[in-house]
């Protein structure tokens, strides 16, 4: 192995253990949140603002993280967001009162948002080869997807093994293996290129995304005819009509609507919206069926998932190499497809409680998923150009951490209320979810055509 492919595979691995504690702190939590609840004394209120907080910060912070790693330095961001992370997880898993780890929450979430979108961008400057770019990609995104599913399943072993601070101390010798690797290894990148700091197009960005994303979030336990969230909603849409005037006429705009025009970078990321809106729901909903339905505990309901962790984990390196071989389009487009049958035969469990039926059909998931996570992504960075790489790693996770939220919040208010879990709700959420990944596939199939 030569010292330049020694060099990004460490990069590689440097960037997986920083990803991975980020993406497992979106669920991970979920599972401790009674644990939380007992120990603090926290209401309804408050242990929603400790998910939520988090999601936030991290979904509307992206585009400008991503912009700043571009002008400034990728690996620089990356590993300050890391200590940030780091410090917040110390700060969560020390908290004496819910108000104290609700901050320590949104210190985490600044952190994640400028440490992800600059782990990709950091990968996009060390694999300049497309298929092994692809491969890397692929091992970025299965390591992501990895993280978000299996965190309910860690987090309820961690929980009931050590107590809920330990699904956040689990994070700091996670996170300073990353750190010693990224500044042993990873290169500085850049490319400002003589642009300039944009600053009223961080704030419109990061005020449109936080306020979108909070509207979508609480919509749900607040009521979508709260005038919070309608005056949420509302004051995102003015936003963003305001931040297009400003950047359109901004010599180097932050979000340079001009992206849009290429249809690759547009499909791709609305392709990865759908698919994680479909995900998320699917994971919400079941989840809750096999809870309070089949009656499972959360260790149990974690092992049932595992049949679809399995080949999602074990397909990941040829997910990457099929990919770099085929180009995005095929892999997307069938994945995405495999993905969305899947779902369509898990919508039959709730009405026919067949588990042959359901082990088969989270398998179908798992492959399909495999195939068009890393086409995803690789299509959306590569369809920019090398020196705004950070901004389209930006933009694709933004695109799919917003369409998690927003699948969760419109899908999951179909299952039911409270412990009235609905057989027929949960296959209703199911079915939307297996639509959105199958229009996933119909986009990339038809618009992602040159990667």
């Amino acid at each position: 192995m030569t010292n330049q492919r020694r060099r990004s595979t460490i990069t590689l691995t440097a960037v997986c253990f920083g990803l991975f504690m980020i993406q497992l702190d979106l669920t991970v939590v979920n599972v401790a949140l009674k644990n939380i609840q007992d120990n603090l004394h926290a209401g309804v209120a408050a242990l929603q603002w400790v998910v939520d907080a988090y999601a936030i910060l991290f979904s509307s912070l992206m585009l400008t993280t991503g912009d700043l790693g571009d002008l400034f330095g990728r690996r620089r961001m990356y590993t300050g967001g890391i200590v940030l992370f780091v410090l917040g997880s110390i700060a969560c898993a020390s908290a004496q009162s819910y108000v104290f780890l609700i901050g320590a929450r949104s210190l985490q979430g600044i952190g994640a948002a400028a440490a992800l979108p600059n782990s990709l961008a950091i990968l996009r400057n060390a694999f300049p080869d497309a298929r092994l770019r692809a491969r890397a990609i692929g091992w970025w995104a299965g390591v992501s997807g990895l993280a978000v599913v299996a965190g309910p399943t860690l987090g309820g072993w961690l929980v009931g093994a050590f107590g809920w601070r330990s699904v956040f101390w689990i994070n700091v010798p996670v996170g300073i293996l990353g750190l010693w690797l990224t500044l042993g290894f990873v290169s500085e990148s850049s490319h400002p290129q003589g642009r300039k700091l944009d600053i009223w197009g961080q704030v419109l960005a990061a005020s449109a995304l936080a306020s979108l994303i909070f509207a979508v979030i609480e919509g749900q336990p607040l009521g979508w005819g709260n005038m919070l969230v309608i005056a949420a909603f509302v004051w995102a849409g003015m936003t963003c009509v305001v931040l297009w005037l400003v950047e359109r006429r901004h010599t180097h705009p932050m979000l340079d609507f001009r992206f849009f025009r290429e249809p690759v970078f547009t499909a791709a990321n609305a392709a990865s919206g759908l698919m994680n809106f479909g995900v998320f729901a699917m994971l919400f909903a079941f989840s809750l069926y096999l809870l309070h339905i089949q009656k499972l505990s959360p260790e149990q309901v974690g092992l049932r998932l595992v049949v679809m962790f399995v080949p999602f984990a074990l397909s990941l390196p040829f997910g990457g190499r099929i990919t770099g071989h085929f180009g995005s389009r095929h892999p997307a487009a069938l994945g995405l497809g495999a993905a969305g049958g899947g779902m369509l035969l898990l919508s039959l469990v709730p009405r026919l409680a067949d588990n042959a039926l359901m082990f088969s059909a989270l398998f179908i998931i798992g492959l399909g998923l495999a195939a068009a996570t890393p086409a995803l992504v690789a299509a959306a960075i590569g369809a920019l150009p090398p020196e705004r790489s950070g901004a389209a790693s930006a933009f694709n996770n933004t695109s799919r951490q917003a369409g998690g939220a927003l699948g969760v919040a419109l899908l999951g208010g179909l299952v039911g209320v409270g412990t009235s879990i609905s057989s027929d709700g949960v296959m209703t959420a199911i079915l939307g979810s297996a639509v959105a990944l199958l229009l996933g596939g119909f986009i990339s199939w038809w618009f992602i055509r040159s990667h």
